[in-house]
């Protein structure tokens, strides 16, 4: 099959690499029908996070069952599926709990590298959720979403707890944060402040939801979403970034007894102590349990209620997976979708 191939900062190649096999009696092999870069994949792009040897990509993907171990029985060959960043047995404790991708057994998608034709997953009762039948096209791309960026931003709005009549702000304007604009208008906030400079963005996030647009960042970003709640922050703060800028302007805009849902991937933040302590504010956050969401996200998806497969602004075939890093790294697109 072909996969791409993170070589070194920057070099991301598409190469022929050996078909995945059934390796446990509880694998699934899934022929991809569509997959994407995420953001996250940026941080090993631009070499923040080293690369050591060549590193297959991907974690996010959409396709449909090619073949299964002799202890699967939630889905089967032909069916289409669409799957979690982390694979998950989603029986045990902390899986019944809602918190999948801290899943005794979890074991990560990224290994196999979903950017690709063909993908091993593991745990595959409990990661993959079958759709009530062969998808149209174009749902394909909401579906993808589904799979890690709209499950992502969901759960920042429920860590965050947003909800009817409250105020949420989201940090962040890349497809997580917009997707987390969706939820929180799903969840009922009366307001979504929406923080972002680029116009494009802009635009997506108000067609999702947003009632307010926030360009400032830093101290200037923390004042303007005060301005707009009568001095007091924010109840609901989603934090999509990762970075220590963007998480204590999260921190700073939330009143106090307000909730900050922190879903970017984390890189150098450290939370001052004691202006935590002061602030009065609840954290909660980390990797998405994106499982938890799967069914109730494929059913909205399904009914046409939502469409977050608007924040792919750009498509391209495997064989340009290179041009599409660039895209996103370069801040061309929001998101690119790519089809094997």
């Amino acid at each position: 099959m072909r996969g791409a191939v993170l070589h070194s900062p920057g070099d991301v190649r598409l190469e022929q690499r050996a078909d995945p096999t059934i390796l446990k009696s509880t694998d699934a092999i899934v022929r991809l029908t569509a997959t994407c870069v995420c953001g996250s994949d940026l941080w090993d792009f631009r070499g923040v996070n080293p690369v050591n040897q060549p590193t297959p990509m991907g974690h996010e993907y959409v396709g449909v069952v090619e073949a299964i171990g002799a202890d699967v029985a939630t889905v089967k060959p032909g069916q289409f599926v669409v799957g979690s960043f982390a694979a998950s047995d989603n029986t045990c404790q902390f899986c019944r709990a809602g918190y999948q991708t801290h899943c005794v057994h979890r074991e990560w998608i990224g290994p196999g590298g979903a950017q690709a034709e063909l993908l091993r997953v593991p745990l595959a009762d409990g990661t993959l959720v079958a759709t009530p039948e062969t998808p149209p096209a174009e749902l394909i791309p909401s579906l993808l979403a589904a799979s890690d960026v709209l499950g992502t931003g969901w759960f920042g709005a429920v860590a965050a707890a947003v909800g009817p009549g409250k105020t949420a702000a989201v940090v962040g304007d890349g497809a997580v944060g917009l997707l987390a604009i969706l939820a929180a208008k799903q969840l009922g906030a009366e307001h979504i402040i929406a923080m972002s400079r680029h116009e494009s963005r802009q635009k997506l996030a108000l067609e999702f939801g947003a009632t307010d647009i926030v360009t400032e960042r830093g101290d200037e970003g923390v004042a303007r979403v005060k301005d707009l709640t009568d001095g007091l922050g924010a109840h609901s703060i989603i934090e999509a970034v990762g970075t220590q800028e963007s998480m204590m302007q999260a921190i700073r805009s939330t009143r106090p007894g307000g909730h900050v849902g922190y879903v970017g991937v984390a890189h150098g933040v450290a939370v001052p102590g004691e202006e935590l302590f002061f602030s009065g504010v609840n954290l909660h956050g980390g990797p998405a349990p994106v499982r938890r969401f799967l069914p109730q996200l494929i059913d909205l998806i399904w009914r046409r209620e939502i469409d977050p497969g608007k924040v792919f602004d750009l498509r391209l075939p495997l064989d340009q997976v290179a041009d599409g890093y660039r895209a996103m790294d370069e801040r061309r697109a929001i998101k690119v979708l790519l089809t094997p």
